[in-house]
């Protein structure tokens, strides 16, 4: 088998209208697809420009997919060239990851820093779609606000993960903002709330709360130093699969739970690709942030269900996605 042809579609798919409002485009999204000579194709997807992938796809052309190492590759690449393995011998893409754990994985449903009553619209969204747990970017000067008015909005089994993106920026401030928001009894994580170069500042809040603290962290290192540390309870994983499934191990060792993000805002190929490493990964029980749903399309037709919460683990060979062409053609800009 050989390589045929390597394209590249870099796609600009507008958020929903409740977070277009506040950011019209959020990143640049890049999918590649690997066609062989025997009619199998694989797709991956980066965040960047289609540019930064051109001199990686050309080198491609005319290899054996099943001969090379597709973990030496960036990680869009590799997510093709194990879809393309999978459909080869039959077999879902989580193979390669190790045992299915789960057939199931949990989602967040998320938004962008809002207005609190639009917060709260949105949480009643949510809820209605099925979602437990609401991930939103937080600020300091409304988040107590906010999480008061999503409880009302919503049933008491809502929750509310809080990630200010370290905006609380210093231990009282955390601390205090801690305290008040306890008092809901909704909120399922603080993630991130403070500067991340002071893991003793993260040992001390944690002693002073119970709501259970996170860092979103990606090598395997920063995972390692937050376990000596005994500053997290969670921890959310990104990056290339290889590197999350490394750091999970680390966790999972540490009996640490944790989620994954390795794409967010992407489409469902970079989805589908995260759900088939989660179905492998033991104590990956919280609701991931993997979120194609905050586009008003995607490029997968079908293959990757979402219901309740939850996407379900692609049971075909490879990636087990159908993708909509129509969608990548009309939402391509270059």
């Amino acid at each position: 088998m050989k390589i045929t042809h390597v394209e590249l579609y870099e796609i600009e798919i507008p958020p929903i209208a409740p977070i277009a409002r506040y950011f019209p485009k959020i990143y640049d999204i890049t999918l590649c697809r690997v066609q062989t000579d025997e009619g199998l194709e694989g797709w991956g997807e980066y965040q960047s420009s289609k540019a930064a992938g051109q001199e990686q796809a050309a080198a491609l052309v005319g290899k054996d997919p099943l001969a090379l190492d597709p973990y030496a590759l960036p990680d869009a690449f590799t997510c093709a060239l194990l879809d393309i393995a999978g459909q080869a011998y039959s077999i879902p893409l989580h193979r390669f990851f190790g045992a299915q754990v789960r057939d199931k994985v949990p989602v967040s449903y998320w938004s962008c820093h809002m207005e609190p009553h639009e917060t709260a619209a949105e949480a009643a969204i949510g809820a209605n779609l099925g979602f437990t747990n609401h991930k939103l970017k937080a600020r300091s000067w409304d988040i107590v606000e906010t999480v008061r008015l999503m409880k009302e909005a919503t049933s008491t089994d809502y929750t509310v993960g809080v990630d200010p993106n370290t905006e609380f920026a210093l231990l009282p401030n955390a601390a205090r903002l801690a305290s008040e928001l306890e008092a809901f009894g909704t909120v399922s994580v603080f993630e991130d709330p403070m500067l991340k170069n002071n893991l003793e500042w993260y040992r001390i809040l944690r002693e002073k709360t119970h709501l259970p603290i996170a860092l979103h962290l990606g090598a395997p290192s920063g995972v390692l130093a937050a376990l000596k540390a005994e500053c997290i309870d969670y921890v959310n994983l990104g990056g290339s699969a290889l590197q999350v499934r490394q750091a999970a191990a680390l966790a999972h060792a540490a009996d640490i739970p944790c989620w994954v993000q390795m794409g967010g805002l992407c489409t469902g190929v970079l989805a589908a690709y995260s759900v088939h490493l989660q179905a492998t990964l033991a104590n990956a029980t919280l609701p991931c942030d993997e979120l194609p749903f905050t586009r008003e399309a995607d490029v997968v037709a079908e293959g990757l269900a979402l219901q309740a919460g939850h996407f379900t683990v692609p049971a075909g060979p490879g990636l087990g996605i159908t993708i909509n062409m129509d969608v990548v053609e009309r939402y391509r800009v270059a």
